[in-house]
């Protein structure tokens, strides 16, 4: 049965009103709306140069470009805000799967007596861009360890960018190692519990580590995790019509602040020819019930006005078919990534999200 124009217009998003935009849409925090407008991203962009069947070296140069463009709005969305206070920061550096090294960056209360919980925190980039150093992921993680947690951020090899050009497996692998060593040494680090989390493309590495964990009995190294705004469905390169059959946030919330076209691209460079499309390693949306068993309590964090919102909630469905003590929260009129990026514009959201990962990790 066609839907009607009628229909069609009570429709939300996109998929109501094609022309909608962040700007547009009434669901949308105006604070965000209007931080975003700053830097023009408060409308929908253009497809990019690039699609995911051009050549590789042309794909590695856009994300390259897009890294530095996020890079620079991050850094200006966390300038001028005050330093957070009463905490202590050092570095360490492990040896990678490859020669490779990793560096790990330890955040804690300065102050602390005692084992803490601990968080192992993925950065977030599709997988391919981004850095642990970077601003927006500094002051996520002091502002997590300012709340009583020992926070590990891991800077795992991308798949593009000033850290890569790295495929499907290499950040992966860099997350196992990290887990490893950072359970290895608890009592060192002042940890008791360990919580995996990450976001976007920190939360897809979050999830398949837990799940490679099962497979190669190692599970018992992590004791939850919180998964924000998971990019894990790789299927951003597939027709409108079929992405909103299977999850219709692809195409209603297409294009507010990040599109399918763009991240289509990101998944084609992380996956090159999508070898490993349904790959629950490389995409955890495709894992199986059998997958998820037995894993430790999950939270699936999604906000409303993201194109990624539904690959969240479908995978949160997934662990409590599989009984795994799961929960989830939408956060009201975000765009993907908000509540990790507007510190200064919209507070709530931001400090909403510190203090549940807080409150998981201190809960397990």
């Amino acid at each position: 049965m066609s839907t009607t124009s009628a229909e069609r217009a009570k429709l939300p998003g996109r998929l109501g009103d094609p022309e909608s935009s962040l700007r547009t849409d009434p669901r949308s925090d105006r604070r965000t709306v209007l931080a975003l407008a700053a830097f023009g991203l408060d409308v929908n962009a253009g497809p990019p140069p690039v699609r995911p069947d051009s050549p590789r070296a042309e794909q590695l140069e856009f994300v390259a470009g897009a890294e530095a463009g996020f890079e620079a709005v991050f850094a200006a969305l966390m300038d001028g805000l005050p330093a957070v206070d009463g905490i202590i920061h050092r570095t360490e550096t492990i040896a990678g799967p490859d020669g490779n090294e990793i560096t790990l960056y330890i955040t804690r209360p300065a102050d602390a007596a005692g084992p803490l919980p601990g968080v192992l925190h993925i950065h977030g980039g599709g997988m391919v861009i981004l850095r642990g150093a970077g601003a927006a992921y500094v002051r996520f993680r002091n502002e997590l360890a300012a709340t009583g947690l020992v926070v590990v951020g891991v800077e795992y090899r991308n798949g593009g960018g000033v850290l890569g050009p790295h495929p499907f497996p290499a950040g992966l692998d860099d997350c196992a190692e990290a887990l490893a060593s950072v359970h290895a040494h608890r009592g060192d680090l002042g940890i008791s519990t360990l919580t995996v989390a990450g976001e976007s493309g920190g939360a897809n590495l979050a999830l398949a580590t837990t799940i490679r964990s099962k497979r190669e009995g190692t599970l018992h190294a992590i004791d939850g995790v919180y998964a924000m705004v998971p990019y894990v469905s790789g299927i951003y390169s597939r027709g409108e019509t079929e992405r909103a059959a299977e999850l219709p946030s692809l195409v209603e919330n297409d294009g507010y602040f990040i599109s399918c076209a763009t991240v289509a691209v990101m998944a084609a460079v992380y996956d090159p020819g999508a070898a490993h499309a349904t790959d629950p390693l490389c995409w955890p949306y495709h894992a199986a019930i059998d997958d998820l068993v037995g894993l430790p309590p999950h939270v699936i964090s999604v906000n409303e006005v993201d194109p990624l919102r539904d690959e969240g909630l479908a995978f949160y469905r997934k662990l409590t078919e599989a009984g795994v003590e799961a929960t989830t929260r939408t956060v009201p009129g975000a765009c993907h990534g908000a509540d990790l990026m507007f510190r200064a514009a919209a507070p709530d959201l931001y400090l909403g999200t510190i203090d549940d990962v807080h409150r998981f990790a201190a809960g397990l």
